[in-house]
């Protein structure tokens, strides 16, 4: 009988093991599709996932300050400076990518200038509604800064635009479904992740610019097993479908 509560206390040590606390830092660009793959996961492994979700540029400095990281998801370039620097093992994984879109509100009509066959370039040069705010033509960009200087330039003398700050409370989209911007320019994905806002196209070829979002797992990973794990079931092809279903092409 001792042996036998012997060999059971291991085998609750060993489930016990096997369950982890992984502490991710997600950019918000891929929350849709994560939102939907990290559930699964934590079920089928007993792991419990930490995520935090910014842009990459809110995530580092964090991440620099101490903050427990096992798994960075975000942008690559992000991802090979942290490798480059010795903090992400080498090797990233990348996941998936996405081009910029635009957006108006949801019901809204859409602008003059949209047509059949160039819809996206009128845009993003700013031939767009006036504000209701300002009463000025205005637009907004979060991901691609120079798209705004390469619309503007193009743009009526009293066209606005503006970057707004990433992250869950600061995206284009929020704002141009409240009403204070009238077109948007974002990572499609993002945009698409709010139903009180419409993608009426994505910006074109010569303002265009595709953000890969890749992985990995931090050189101080506490949990550097379960952080590959998950790298491992975002990769598989029933994931893929759900990154397509949310605007990001796998890779």
């Amino acid at each position: 009988m001792r042996a036998f509560a012997i060999v059971l206390a291991l085998l609750g040590a060993t489930g016990a093991a096997r369950a982890a606390e992984i502490n991710a830092f997600i950019s918000t660009a891929i929350k849709a599709a994560t939102d939907e793959l990290l559930p699964p996961f934590e079920r089928a492994n007993g792991h419990t996932i930490r995520a935090s979700y910014a842009p990459s540029g809110a995530l580092i400095p964090r991440f620099e300050r101490g903050e427990p990281v096992d798994i960075f998801l975000t942008d690559a370039p992000a991802i090979d400076t942290l490798i480059k620097q010795g903090k992400i093992v080498g090797g990233r994984i990348d996941l998936a990518r996405t081009g910029i879109g635009i957006c108006v509100r949801k019901g809204a009509p859409k602008p003059r200038c949209v047509d059949a066959r160039g819809a996206q370039a009128r845009a993003a040069r700013g031939q767009d509604r006036r504000s209701r705010r300002t009463g000025r033509r205005q637009h907004h960009g979060g991901a691609h800064p120079g798209c705004i200087p390469a619309a503007r330039h193009r743009c009526a003398s009293d066209a606005e635009g503006q970057l707004a700050a990433g992250g869950p409370n600061g995206r284009v989209s929020v704002l141009v479904s409240s009403g204070e911007a009238e077109i948007g320019l974002q990572q499609v994905s993002e945009l698409l992740s709010n139903p009180e806002v419409e993608v009426i196209g994505m910006l074109p070829a010569e303002l265009q610019l595709t953000t890969i979002y890749s992985a990995g797992v931090t050189t101080t990973a506490r949990e550097g097993e379960a952080a590959k794990a998950l790298i491992k079931a975002l990769t598989v092809p029933s994931a893929a479908l759900i990154f397509k279903a949310r605007g990001l092409d796998p890779t």
